[in-house]
């Protein structure tokens, strides 16, 4: 059984968790239960970052002890990925001893093959960022932070050095004849233009002070003078956690999913760090756009920053498994920001899932239940009928989904399914399902044989579209299966259960079932809901 191994970056544990931290985990849970309908044997890892210093200065804000804090925040992001309905099959946090230990290890084993070394460093530190900056970024950035821009601090100090520079041109080489290593384009063409100009070795420790909570984070081994950034240690989460004997098959990771502020980190350094370990290279390093709020630029000052609360509002208003396929359709996905704006959730939401996926299966299951007594009907299989091959156009969108999925292409893949939801609606506006009733006269009216086609196939049809969306919408796509009267297929199902009117089809006389609609819809003028 293929393996496949997902991963998001594991968070920082400073404060609670937002749009952008559910948005890259939405992306690993919608492929890998992708990969498990495919019957892939997959895990799925998330987790938090925990000894940031910025986490120490927190803690003591708040008058609690890092573990304190990092334990209220961590449960904050479980909760909140229990909310989205994310099907991780594991949860690391960085004060675990599981990650602590095997994280030394890899440490000691880098220092003792001379791929870290003691030193001493003299430069710029962005404090909100936990990393040094070189002397050509700060002063592009007149000294303050790219990222927050607050002031940088000029620190001189003895460090370890982790020998990125020795790496340079077997990283360069790797990146251009792996042209998916990176992705998307725009991500790779970045790195390898920074790569062009040359890498400089760096730190990967500082000395320990008294009153930064010494007993906080990963020493260096042999060396307890020294702690660990947070960076080094915390990349190492992605192997600490599948570096045993039942979960080494997993390693290398399929891909790493994760925002473009930690690129380098991702694509550079924990390369370099794998090729010092003698370790295979992660299939993909992808790396998403940010979310913009009404088209600004979120922000804590602006105040406009789409915490979870406010995603909790829309799952009460539109349902979670709305808030998922928004997310996951329109979000960032390449190169370029997306933006969270109110009226364009609301257009999507009507268009694609409430007058698209609800409506179609309310269409369906009705005139099932108006013609034929609520009971799937006996039907002629017909290939092709009203110039729709159904069995090559549903299996052509089941291809094509897993070709979309293969490029982390989850705006192509969620589509493929609403493809399907598009051609029963146009069948049905084709053949006149309810004009051809009107013209029955009796049980053995040949063009009862028609009707019980037409609703047969659009049944079928329907039941094929739920399954690819069940990733997206696992509990309204299953909602879907279920008033068919069909079952949602398990692990390694999709093969079999996609073939059109195959042993997993859907079965005469099965009886279907109305229900309450599966998405109401909404006013285009009505507010957006808050927390």
């Amino acid at each position: 059984m293929p393996t496949f191994y997902v991963t998001t970056p594991i968070y920082y544990v400073n404060d609670r968790p937002h749009i952008g931290h559910c948005y890259t985990t939405l992306l690993a849970d919608v492929i890998a239960r992708f990969h498990r309908l495919k019957g892939d044997d997959v895990l799925m890892l998330t987790g938090t970052d925990e000894h940031a210093e910025k986490v120490i200065t927190r803690a003591t804000e708040a008058g609690v002890t890092p573990q304190e804090w990092a334990d209220r925040n961590a449960q904050a992001f479980r909760e909140a990925f229990e909310f989205m309905g994310f099907s991780q099959d594991d949860f690391v946090r960085t004060s675990e001893d599981r990650h602590k230990t095997r994280a030394s290890g890899y440490i000691q084993k880098l220092v003792d093959s001379g791929d870290i070394y003691l030193g001493d460093y003299e430069g710029w530190y962005d404090p909100g960022q936990e990393e040094y900056v070189t002397e050509s970024v700060a002063k592009a950035h007149d000294y303050t932070s790219p990222v927050s821009g607050k002031p940088l601090e000029k620190r001189n100090e003895k460090n370890y050095f982790f020998r990125l520079s020795a790496f340079e041109e077997r990283l360069r080489t790797y990146i251009e004849d792996h042209p998916r290593f990176v992705l998307p384009e725009a991500r790779r063409n970045e790195v390898l233009g920074r790569l062009r100009q040359g890498l400089q070795d760096v730190p990967v420790s500082r000395a320990v002070r008294d009153a930064d909570g010494a007993d906080w984070g990963i020493r260096m081994p042999n060396d307890p003078d020294h702690r660990v950034y947070v960076w080094i240690e915390a990349l190492c989460n992605y192997l600490t956690v599948v570096d045993t004997d039942d979960r080494r098959k997993y390693w290398p990771a399929s891909i790493h999913l994760l925002a473009k502020d930690i690129l380098w980190f991702h694509a550079v350094v924990w390369p370099a760090m794998l090729m010092a370990l003698d370790e295979p290279l992660p299939g993909c390093v992808y790396a998403h756009a940010y979310f913009v709020a009404e088209g600004r630029k979120m922000s804590k000052s602006l105040g406009n920053f789409i915490e979870i609360d406010q995603l909790r509002a829309y799952g009460d208003r539109f349902s979670v498994d709305a808030v998922r396929w928004y997310l996951a359709t329109q979000g960032p996905l390449g190169s370029t920001d997306a933006d969270f704006a109110h009226s364009n959730f609301v257009e999507v939401y009507n268009a694609e899932l409430a007058n698209g996926l609800g409506n179609c299966a309310s269409r369906v299951v009705n005139m099932i239940h108006k013609y034929f007594d609520g009971e799937l009907p006996e039907a002629r299989d017909a290939t092709v009928h009203a110039g729709v091959d159904w069995p090559s156009l549903t299996g052509g969108h089941v291809e094509q989904a897993e070709v979309c999925f293969s490029r982390a292409d989850l705006h192509g893949a969620g589509h493929q399914g609403l493809a399907i939801v598009t051609a029963i609606d146009g069948y049905i506006n084709t053949t006149e399902p309810f004009r051809l009733a009107k013209r029955i006269e009796g049980p053995d009216d040949p063009g009862r044989g028609d009707l019980a086609l037409i609703l047969f196939n659009c049944a079928e049809a329907l039941r094929i579209a739920a399954m690819l969306l069940l990733p997206f919408m696992p509990s309204k796509a299953a909602a879907v299966l279920e008033m068919l009267g069909a079952s949602a297929p398990g692990d390694g199902g999709l093969n079999e259960h996609a073939k059109w009117r195959g042993p997993q089809g859907l079965k005469p006389g099965t009886p279907v079932a109305k229900g309450p609609g599966l998405f109401m819809r909404a006013e285009a003028d009505e507010p957006a809901p808050t927390a």
